[in-house]
């Protein structure tokens, strides 16, 4: 049982807290009984989990031996040692390090062969700011069948804890790349024959819009909206109609209206 404060392992723990050694490493850290049976479940590929004994849930023997089969070493951690490693003022008793996956454009474009229920999409977040507000969208995103997601450089971090835990666990069944530049996301579409649709205050009416497969959807800045490289005549730009004087959306909100309205007519047609 790992007891001090000083063990070069809760220092690890301690320093995925920080963006820049998350993405030196490329591990992130989960924490909580439900995110972790997530993490087995959808197959994410967790290097170590460490736990409070004296914290274990009702379903730590199924999760022990799930962890087992998977060969994830078990490490059990004091009280003091767990709030040391935690971000929350009541840890669950449960953390796990996980590895974070290496997608390409080569994964991504791939987008328009998936199987069963998933939808032809590629969701572009571009400065999306606030860790909630992004792991919501792509928790939506997840729900409506679209697995394939870009962010922008200057997007919220997705592997920080509050982003990750808004995304109740969907973080581990999309493909993600991050730092992508706008300029590099549109050659890439461009060259793919993908068009690109952007949610703006000023468009077309999402319920006129006439929607082609596959398509790539931009969701801006929650106050400034999509870069300019989006606003420019390679994007159309569509809306959502809104009345008594409501000028706009919340952006997890607005992204979920307009996936679900495209996901509505994809499936209606086939």
């Amino acid at each position: 049982m790992l007891t001090s404060l000083q063990n070069e392992q809760v220092k690890y723990v301690v320093n995925l807290h920080k963006r820049k050694f998350r993405e030196e490493t490329g591990e992130f850290l989960i924490e909580g009984w439900r995110f972790v049976e997530e993490g087995i479940y959808r197959g994410a590929h967790l290097t170590k989990v460490f736990v409070c004994p004296e914290r274990k849930s009702e379903s730590w023997p199924q999760l022990a031996k799930a962890l087992k089969d998977n060969e994830v070493p078990i490490i059990e951690v004091d009280e003091r040692v767990l709030r040391k490693m935690s971000d929350t003022e009541s840890p669950q008793g449960i953390l796990a390090v996980v590895k974070r996956p290496q997608w390409t454009w080569d994964d991504l474009l791939g987008m328009n062969h998936g199987p069963g229920d998933k939808i032809p999409m590629l969701l572009i977040l571009d400065g999306v700011q606030d860790p909630g507000n992004c792991g919501t969208i792509l928790r939506t995103a997840l729900a409506a069948g679209v697995t394939q997601v870009c962010l922008t450089e200057g997007t919220v971090d997705v592997y920080n804890l509050k982003a990750l835990r808004s995304t109740m666990g969907a973080i581990f069944s999309l493909k993600i790349l991050t730092h992508c530049q706008p300029e590099e996301i549109l050659k890439v579409c461009q060259s793919q024959g993908i068009p690109v649709f952007v949610g703006d205050i000023e468009g077309t009416d999402l319920y006129k819009t006439h929607f082609v497969q596959p398509m790539a959807l931009v969701v801006g800045n929650e106050g400034n909206g999509p870069s300019a490289a989006f606003r420019g005549s390679r994007v159309k730009r569509i809306t959502i109609p809104m009345s008594h004087q409501v000028e706009s959306l919340n952006v997890a909100m607005a992204t979920g209206i307009i996936i679900y309205e495209i996901r509505r007519r994809i499936t209606s047609t086939t």
